[in-house]
């Protein structure tokens, strides 16, 4: 079975875990201890009692500030994430895996299968015990394939259970406890919608986990991180567009959006770099390439840090990352200029078949007409070059400040040495080529350098979450085939039928398998006499379970009987008789008001073809058909597909 890595093992990211574990519960406790005081303040009139208990509310309120800063700034230790090479990249943000309670279904499970399937529940304990050490092995995931795999393997064996468990009108009864990843505050919700959406925004966040670690200054690396974040945008986004009403702040959608913008921005980010890597530099082309690629970052960074501003999210989005990202945006202004002004003034002036083409790529170059002469004479003439490369690094030097400026107003960047390095190298490189190019003569006023047109040759791509590649086989197939055996079908118990085989056969027509129903009963003939119906569904004959048989082996079994006749067991589904109405409940599927509902979840409830064993493809958005679908209003047994008369 699956296993999560060993929470024990003391790695730097399992330590974080911890500490995020110790907050959360110190969280839960103030929590609980505010609102018992709450109560009592709202309760009591004596003024004395009120009095001591708002010194208490104050206490408490105070504490969970404290919590809360603590917690952000495990957030914002983005150090232990990040890789271990001796080269600098700038850091990444990755975030923190929600925490969850541990979980007991064996109780509520067995009593399900007893009470709705009619089984002998303690039959399924190790199919129970199984699920439940899938989950708590998801809740430690390692950081690489295996641990996606991990997650995805419970997302998916959720399908089943929501099938197999979780009736449309109620609840099992238990409650699922996540924390929230950016504030610590617990929620809790009875609805299976909030277990899946949590789970998939582990997946996201592992995601950031595995793309802020690798090292970036390697090409394999690079296209990794890239591939991580837009993975992790992908489920973000998947969770914004499936789930809504989330009781927790960090699935709401303004903050789903805000993470979906932060990873497009990282993987904009390494793009630049993959360029950077890729590029041969000294190429007039390539640079003006690489100060249009380092605008476009500025410019998806600028949209995060707008995103993290708004009213409801600047509260609860740790200030380093706001921070962070207003730097990045600040700084890749900078190298945007930077790149410009090397452009114009390291490459030589073109020669008369070059011309034509970096004329071409300056009409596009900057948001606005740079002043002065025209651009074919600015190209050829290096003093004109000069002046506005000069123009290009003045504006330069003052994003670079302005990048260590808002660096600084941060205590917890303050200690990240990396990006004070990065920052301050960029700063040094662009100051000593402006003295390189400074004339103690120039006796012009430097200009205003026009911003460069954004652009970039690698749009990111948001990576939805693709389910069928982890196959799953469902832990309780052997409650028979979802198609039938659901828990929002019901069907009166199980009877027990004695037939004997007549000169015309038994007199009913099968069709169909796994289970195998009986299509038509001749009246008059062996099966109606013993009480079988149209409808009914064969679940075992003499004794031997027939929920899973094909056709041919139901058949087999019937003819092998002798004159001692044969032992049939069926079910009959309520509502069958009319079966437009069970198509009509599972249609209704609102899972309460005020809970988290998985919209778009419900309507992709393809039960499984029952042919295809329980082995789970993909959540089809599309198909709302079951087996038992009625077309056309013509009752479902009136389709003859492979019916056959015995």
């Amino acid at each position: 079975s699956q296993q999560g890595c060993d929470p024990f093992a003391q790695t730097q990211r399992s330590k974080l875990q911890h500490r995020r574990a110790r907050i959360n519960q110190q969280i839960n406790k103030e929590m609980r201890m505010r609102a018992g005081a709450e109560n009592l303040f709202r309760a009591t009139s004596n003024h004395k009692v009120k009095e001591t208990v708002a010194l208490e509310l104050s206490y408490v309120n105070s504490n969970l500030q404290l919590l809360k800063e603590e917690l952000e700034e495990l957030n914002s230790s983005m150090d232990v994430y990040q890789n271990d090479s001796e080269s600098i990249s700038v850091p990444m943000i990755p975030l923190g895996l929600k925490e969850t309670k541990e979980l007991d279904l064996l109780v509520p499970l067995k009593d399900f299968i007893s009470e709705h399937y009619g089984e002998e529940s303690v039959l399924f304990e190790k199919e129970i015990k199984e699920f439940m050490e899938l989950r708590q092995a998801m809740r430690t995931p390692s950081r690489n394939e295996a641990g996606l795999e991990l997650l995805m393997e419970y997302y998916n064996q959720l399908y089943f259970l929501d099938s197999r468990f979780f009736p449309p009108t109620k609840t099992l009864g238990v409650f699922f406890h996540w924390y929230d990843s950016l504030t610590g505050v617990p929620s809790h919700q009875r609805a299976l919608a909030f277990e899946k959406g949590s789970v998939l925004f582990n997946l996201g966040a592992l995601h950031t986990q595995i793309g802020a670690r690798q090292d970036r200054a390697s090409l394999p690396g690079l296209n990794q991180a890239i591939d991580a974040f837009q993975k992790a945008a992908g489920a973000f986004n998947y969770l914004k567009e499936n789930f809504s009403n989330a009781p927790s702040l960090d699935m709401s959608a303004a903050s789903l959006t805000m993470l979906v913008r932060l990873m497009v921005a990282q993987v904009q980010e390494c793009v630049f770099e993959k360029m950077t890597l890729l590029r041969a530099q000294n190429d007039f082309l390539a640079r003006l390439q690489l100060a249009q690629e380092a605008a476009r970052v500025e410019d998806v960074y600028s949209l995060v840090h707008q995103t993290m501003s708004q009213p409801h999210v600047k509260d609860y989005v740790p200030f380093s990352w706001t921070t962070m990202v207003h730097v990045k945006s600040e700084h890749f202004k900078a190298l945007s200029h930077y790149f410009a002004a090397i452009a114009l003034c390291d490459c030589p002036a073109p020669s008369d078949a070059e011309l034509l083409e970096q004329e071409k790529a300056f009409l596009q170059f900057h948001v606005t007409m740079p002043e002065g002469p025209s651009l074919r004479v600015l190209l050829q003439d290096p003093e004109e070059r000069r002046k506005l490369g000069k123009a290009h690094l003045k504006k330069a030097i003052m994003k670079h400040e302005e990048a260590m400026r808002i660096h600084g107003l941060c205590k917890i960047l303050r200690k990240m040495d990396i990006l004070q390095e990065v920052l301050s190298f960029a700063h040094k490189r662009s100051l000593s080529k402006y003295s390189e190019i400074d004339h103690e003569e120039d006796f012009f006023e430097t200009g205003e350098a026009p911003d460069i047109h954004p652009k970039t040759h690698q749009k990111p791509e948001i990576k939805s979450p693709n389910f069928s590649q982890v196959k799953v086989t469902d832990l309780f197939h052997r409650l028979g085939p979802l198609s039938v055996f659901s828990a929002k079908n019901k069907w009166y118990p199980a009877r027990r039928v004695h037939l004997m085989r007549g000169e015309n056969g038994f007199g009913f027509t099968l069709r169909g398998d796994s289970p195998v129903l009986i299509a038509g009963v001749i009246p008059g003939g062996c099966a109606a006499e013993a009480g079988l119906k149209e409808g009914d569904y064969i679940i075992s004959v003499n004794g031997k379970d027939c929920k899973w048989s094909k056709h041919a082996e139901v058949v087999q079994l019937l003819k092998s009987t002798g004159k001692e006749g044969v032992d049939i067991g069926v079910i009959t589904l309520q509502g069958s008789e009319c079966p437009k109405a069970v198509d009509r409940k599972a249609a209704v599927m609102s899972s309460g008001s005020g809970m988290l509902k998985s919209n778009k979840e419900n309507s992709r409830k393809s039960l499984m073809n029952s042919k295809s064993a329980s082995t789970l493809l993909v959540w089809s958005k599309k198909s709302k058909r079951s087996k038992k679908s009625t077309y056309g209003g013509v009752p479902f047994t009136a389709v003859g597909d492979n019916e056959a008369m015995y």
